[in-house]
């Protein structure tokens, strides 16, 4: 039985796939769901111009994600947490999962493919290669 799921949220459209994908899902009443966001590390060798409007900063962005994710919460019929943590996407999905000792990982695919997939590599396909858990991917439509 699916008693603890983590699902991986990013900034991207997919998101909305993978909350709606939960409602498919028999979910144990005392079941838990664990929304989580990752962050990339700050890249500290990046020098932004002085004479250019910046995007968002990041206390912006964190803020930005932490309402869509307690948006996403409230829509959850069992018990939910929020994790948002910094570093490399795979690895802290993977580590939140093993910390939770989810028995599943619900994650989304941008649906990359040939180059766009081999230079910005895939989460999704690291995530199902190295949990200690079953992953369901959701894809886009």
């Amino acid at each position: 039985m699916l008693k603890t799921i983590l699902v991986a949220l990013d900034a991207s459209g997919i998101a909305e796939r993978v909350i709606e994908s939960l409602n498919d899902l028999v979910l144990p009443k005392d079941g838990k769901v664990i929304l989580c966001h990752v962050f990339p590390p700050p890249d500290s060798e990046m020098e932004l111009p002085a004479d250019r409007p910046h995007s968002e900063s990041p206390a912006l962005s964190y803020l930005h994600i932490e309402k869509q994710l307690q948006a996403y919460q409230a829509q959850l019929p069992v018990e939910s947490e929020i994790e948002l943590v910094t570093g490399d996407p795979a690895e802290e999905i993977i580590r939140l999962a093993n910390i939770y000792k989810a028995d599943l990982i619900v994650i989304g695919s941008r649906g990359l493919t040939g180059m766009n997939r081999i230079v910005q590599g895939s989460v999704s396909s690291q995530v199902v290669e190295e949990a200690h858990c079953s992953v369901m991917v959701v894809k886009p439509r």
